[in-house]
């Protein structure tokens, strides 16, 4: 039944569509963005009472909304090893089985092809924990480091822009290792090397990290090298932004961290609260 669902996923120009959303959210359009934005706010329930900025006339372009700040002291961080890094809710989390993470009833992916094919990086996970985040789009949009880390590597992998919605995680074969993505690869002391994966989707304009602004989406695969100490960020900080929802994978290698048993599939979670411990 999800896979029926999904069909016309296959057919949709999902390439055009997506580069038309992001040049129409991109531009100022004075009353129109205004307009837009009221819509947006009154049909998914955004909480603009936490926004930095909570007068929808103050944003000039629906991005600068779509990836509007929250006040100081919105997303209080737990004293904990991993925080959750973003708003939304839980796809998937748990061990990754050898190689492969669980990504719905009958799916799953490899490490090694989420990662673009880096089988020795993807090595470094076998038997980890991962948790697959989704975004939806009345949720806060800034992506924020879950613990400390020196960045190493970030590698762009073209692919296609599927929704990352529940009802396409389990319609389509290997979807966050399938979809565009930007692959970040950190080292903490105490964790080793981690992953956080920006998985692209339809209508998604553009993904954007702190240190490299937008990510250019076209051409082959393409990867940049850090020299320690290049890019340092603190548990919490913010790595990176969506323009429009989306999903967030990550990779941890194997240890003694146990996930929140309050983080269920489909459960609703919160920048900044404990995630394993």
């Amino acid at each position: 039944m999800s896979r029926l669902k999904v069909l016309p996923q296959y057919l949709m120009p999902k390439g055009a569509m997506t580069r038309l959303a992001g040049r129409i959210a991109s531009k100022p359009r004075g009353g129109v963005t205004t307009s837009t934005i009221r819509r947006f706010v009154a049909r998914y329930g955004v909480n603009m009472a936490e926004a930095a900025e909570p007068n929808i006339t103050a944003y000039a372009t629906f991005n600068d909304f779509f990836t509007r700040a929250l006040k100081p002291g919105a997303r209080p961080l737990a004293e904990a090893p991993l925080i959750c890094p973003v708003d939304g809710s839980i796809s998937q989390v748990g061990r990754i089985q050898g190689d492969q993470v669980f990504q719905a009833k009958g799916q799953a992916f490899s490490t090694t092809a989420l990662v673009g094919g880096d089988a020795q990086l993807a090595a470094k996970f076998q038997d980890g924990l991962f948790a697959n985040l989704y975004l939806s789009p009345k949720d806060y949009h800034r992506i924020h480091m879950p613990a400390a880390g020196r960045l190493v590597r970030m590698v762009h992998v073209p692919g296609a822009l599927f929704s990352v919605n529940p009802t396409t995680a389990r319609g389509v074969p290997g979807l966050f290792a399938r979809n565009e993505r930007v692959v970040c690869v950190f080292e903490n002391d105490t964790l080793g090397t981690w992953v956080l994966v920006l998985v692209g989707a339809t209508i998604v304009g553009s993904m954007t990290t702190v240190w490299h602004g937008p990510v250019n989406r076209r051409g082959p695969v393409r990867e940049w090298d850090y020299t320690p100490g290049q890019v340092t960020l603190a548990q919490g900080d913010e790595m990176g932004r969506f323009l429009l929802g989306s999903t967030v994978v990550m990779l941890f290698e194997k240890s003694n961290l146990q996930f929140n048993p309050a983080w269920q599939p489909g459960g609703t979670i919160r920048m900044g609260e404990w995630m394993a411990r």
